[in-house]
């Protein structure tokens, strides 16, 4: 029965840690999503999708301005690159002609 004790002695204070440093396990969630996004950037097929996943690393990079308590830079990265240039890429990945990558994918 001791060991089951410590067992949940070590859980308790576990959970009370966590409980104690949220805007931690706040910040490794933040940046797990960030990394994955930002891998998706890279081997995603689709270029839209890829733009896409770049607004979120975007996002993320804001949400972390904010973690640093500067919110200003927090806010001007929503507006110029969430808001501005990911809306480029998505324009111009539209734009393209689209019987072009259609052919790459033809091929495989």
């Amino acid at each position: 029965m001791a060991i089951l004790e410590d067992i949940w002695n070590g859980f308790c204070d576990f959970v009370n840690y966590l409980w104690c440093n949220g805007d931690l396990v706040a910040f490794v969630i933040l940046a797990a999503i960030s990394i994955t996004a930002a891998i998706y950037v890279i081997y995603d097929r689709l270029p839209v999708h890829s733009a896409f996943y770049l607004a979120l690393v975007f996002v993320t990079v804001a949400v972390t301005y904010f973690f640093l308590e500067a919110e200003f830079i927090g806010v001007i990265q929503l507006l110029v690159y969430v808001g501005a240039i990911t809306i480029l890429f998505a324009f111009s990945i539209m734009l393209t002609r689209r019987y072009i990558q259609e052919e790459d994918f033809d091929d495989e």
